[in-house]
């Protein structure tokens, strides 16, 4: 399986409070979902964070993982007898994705681009 990048998922109280506070360490914002924003290093952009509302409604991962191909990644740890709590699915956003959970209860967010 190759992997193209991990980004930690957080669990923002306040978005803009938590956008000023990572603008100001340096990040550029590279996509805005108003409930969902993901911030990049300008001179890396694999090098980001994702600030999630407390508030979305859909089940929050703790970490997402970019796949070559999720499909492929989804049978794996179908096979693996891995927990999915989130079903493969097209987001409208241009993504395909699932959330599995990992033995400690950890939820990740295994996604492709489309």
């Amino acid at each position: 399986m190759s992997i193209r990048r991990v980004v930690p998922d957080l669990r923002v109280a306040d978005m803009e409070r938590a956008r000023a506070f990572y603008r100001a360490l340096g990040f550029d914002e590279v996509m805005d979902l108003g409930w969902a924003v993901t911030l990049a290093s300008p001179d890396n952009p694999t090098a980001q964070i994702m600030l999630v509302g407390a508030n979305a409604d859909e089940p929050q991962p703790d970490i997402s993982v970019e796949v070559a191909d999720v499909d492929a990644a989804h049978t794996t740890m179908a096979a693996a007898g891995a927990e999915v709590v989130y079903p493969l699915r097209d987001e409208p956003w241009g993504v395909r994705r699932f959330f599995v959970r990992d033995p400690d209860g950890t939820v990740v967010n295994v996604v492709s681009h489309r």
